[in-house]
């Protein structure tokens, strides 16, 4: 599975997404927690240092601009100092704020949080002092948001709602907005406000809430996974919504769609340093993932990954597509897949550039492999972060004439022979004869070729040197070589033919 979802990063493009909700200032002072003060029962923070960080929606945006969205964000700032940090904080992450509104009534939601290390350890909040109002904002507010929202809907891929109750996500402006994204049929995904009125969201395309979310939503404890069932159809139902991404923190996500069906999507464990913008990190994920048109179940899996990573930070961090890669990479099983179409095969190394590996790339027949092709795909392994072996074809063994009853083995059982090495990521079959073609298909950064090669004489070099690529002959094991083996054979006797191609099962490729 986590292949498909490599491959899923490498189909994200780059949307553009609207961002709507409350926008939040988070403020940081950091410090050593060294001893108990003597003026009262509490804890002295030496300070060391002060930070400000994009919250609520504009964290949101923030996220989807580390994932590569093209963002635009809608929501409101106060006249004072914390909305021109705030303001100046999204101008440098990238994000348009044209749809940022001052009013001059309310203040900048702002988040001061004191962090404490204490022996060397992580950072945790000690205090955390907020200066907001929660109070709707007013009809006029609302309809000049919309002014500005509605004319430019249809550029968008997607839209996100993040509420965080202060205030702005009011029925006002959510439901003229619901009502012309639906025409436009532009997918708006929610993630409510803690104790929100769920009828604000009616006819959205899907909610993103976390166990106590849901379970204020829907009137019942959501402790088990069925319980998490049974609530997705519920606010499905109840609010006509195509989907509901439960979020159940260790347990990972529900997905419950218009159907009626419900799915389970597991994480794995993860060492929990601080939970804060996880839930805006799943938004963000399934926010990209649902406008570049991925799966709704690959979204959760994705989320999954996505929040899990977040919450192993300190703060809020904003997370690439090469982290997700490199997570996934991580969890990939050695046979995962590794025989690939042509076609898979230019997806994957994408993705695998996405997360910033450099990638080798080596040919041959290996008719029968042994301690020298060993000994060299080693080598060849550590040019780089990732190898591809590309094998020719059965016909095109026999096309280069090295012996009458060549190949021994045929192509599936050599690819399957290669793919059962630690040291190769991906297989391939060419049917031409030489690999030209794909090399241009998949540009790697590394052309390396054992045996007795001179640079000058390995095939496919010209290709490679003339988009900047580079070519390494590698070393070989004095008297080993597939044809030294054939013929010690032949002089013992071996049959000229080797079927042992027929006893293992056959694999479709990728």
């Amino acid at each position: 599975m986590s292949q498909e979802l490599i491959d899923a990063i490498g189909r994200l493009g780059k949307p553009r997404i609207l961002v709507l909700g409350d926008l939040i200032l988070d403020r940081y002072t950091w410090g050593d927690a060294e001893r108990v003060s003597q003026e009262a029962p509490v804890i002295l923070l030496r300070q060391h240092g002060e930070e400000s960080r994009l919250g609520g929606a504009a964290n949101v945006a923030n996220m989807l601009r580390g994932l590569e969205a093209d963002v635009t964000l809608a929501g409101l700032v106060g006249h004072d100092d914390d909305g021109r940090c705030l303001c100046r904080n999204l101008e440098q992450a990238g994000i348009d704020c044209r749809g940022v509104t001052v009013d001059p009534d309310r203040p900048t939601t702002t988040k001061v949080r004191f962090m404490g290390r204490a022996q060397y350890r992580h950072p945790h909040q000690m205090l955390r002092l907020d200066r907001e109002v929660r109070t709707p904002v007013s009809g006029e507010i609302a309809q000049q948001l919309l002014r500005q929202i509605l004319p430019e809907l249809p550029q968008f891929a997607a839209i996100l709602v993040s509420d965080y109750g202060k205030g702005v996500c009011t029925p006002q402006l959510l439901t003229p907005l619901l009502e012309q994204a639906r025409r436009l049929q532009i997918p708006v995904i929610a993630d409510p406000a803690n104790g929100a009125d769920y009828q604000r969201y009616r006819k959205a395309t899907g909610v993103t809430p976390n166990r106590a979310e849901t379970s204020k939503a829907v009137g019942f404890e959501v402790a088990t996974i069925e319980d998490a069932f049974r609530a997705g159809r519920q606010l499905v139902e109840q609010y006509q919504l195509e989907m509901a991404f439960i979020t159940l923190d260790r347990d990972g996500i529900v997905l419950a769609r218009r159907s009626g069906s419900c799915e389970h999507l597991p994480t794995r464990p993860r060492e929990v340093c601080d939970i804060t913008g996880a839930g805006d990190m799943v938004l963000a994920m399934i926010g990209v993932g649902m406008a570049a048109g991925i799966e709704p179940a690959d979204l959760s899996r994705l989320a999954n990954v996505a929040g899990g990573l977040e919450v192993e930070q300190v703060g809020v961090v904003p997370l690439r597509r090469s982290d997700l890669l490199a997570d996934l990479l991580k969890t990939t099983r050695l046979s995962d897949r590794k025989i690939c179409t042509r076609a898979e095969l230019v997806r994957r190394v994408e993705g695998r550039r996405q997360a910033g590996q450099s990638i080798v790339f080596t040919n041959g027949c290996f008719d029968l492999l042994h301690v020298g092709h060993l000994a060299y795909l080693r080598q060849a392994a550590d040019e780089g972060n990732c190898l591809i072996v590309a094998i020719n074809s059965d016909e095109s063994v026999r096309r280069l004439g090295k012996a009458p009853d060549r190949p021994l083995f045929d192509q599936n059982y050599r690819a399957e022979m290669l793919a059962g090495l630690e040291a190769v990521d991906f297989v391939v079959v060419f049917d031409e004869d030489t690999p030209h073609a794909i090399l241009n298909e998949i540009r790697p950064d590394v052309l390396v070729k054992g045996g007795t090669y001179t640079e000058e004489e390995i095939v496919g070099r010209e290709v490679v040197l003339e988009y900047g690529g580079r070519v390494k002959p590698l070393g070989v094991r004095p008297g080993v070589s597939t044809t030294d083996i054939v013929a010690r054979l032949r002089r013992a006797g071996a049959p000229s033919s080797i079927p042992l191609s027929a006893h293992i099962p056959e694999r479709r490729a990728g």
